[in-house]
């Protein structure tokens, strides 16, 4: 089931870990945060906030992100700005509080914080086209939900799971 709080606390987290760097904007964060779960969830078969994430043409996108980002707005926890960048909206997000971290353990803080090492460099185009390349994304029909399960079928470059090996 869901979990609001905890969503609220990883958004927290990857933002007030990323919100210096110039890409750093809604789709790199969406990418992240599917990451982190889904990675987490092919290490420990379980997700870290229960999230459902939707296939779009730009890869996955949280469905509660918006309600999540209203609240801590709200709780003036986060800041959002919006640009205009060649007639196109750029949201850029600010950490006004350092996040108290009370829900998240140190395995889903570690598997999000390999996540970020290894992907929060990369731009908005960037990480869409990586996130193309990932199972659970190609297996999924546009605008359907993407079934963590898939994980279990990614290729050698997405998978973060050590398999023991068939002799």
């Amino acid at each position: 089931m869901f979990n609001n709080e905890k969503m609220k606390e990883l958004v927290s987290y990857i933002i007030s870990k990323c919100d210096y760097k110039n890409s750093f904007g809604k789709t790199v964060l969406y990418k992240l945060l599917y990451f982190s779960d889904f990675n987490f969830y092919e290490i420990y078969e379980k997700s870290i906030t229960d999230e459902t994430y939707i296939r779009r043409d730009k890869g996955p996108i949280p469905k509660h992100f918006e309600i999540i980002k209203e609240e801590l707005v709200n709780e003036g926890k986060i800041k959002e700005e919006k640009e205009f960048v060649i007639n196109y909206p750029k949201y850029k997000y600010l950490s006004l509080k350092i996040p108290e971290i009370k829900l998240l353990s140190e395995e889903e803080l570690e598997v999000t914080n390999t996540v970020l090492e290894k992907l929060s460099k990369m731009n908005a185009t960037t990480i869409s086209d990586y996130s193309h390349g990932d199972m659970p994304w190609r297996a999924t029909k546009n605008k359907e939900k993407i079934d963590y399960e898939f994980v279990f079928y990614r290729d050698d470059e997405y998978s973060v799971r050590e398999y023991e090996k068939e002799t």
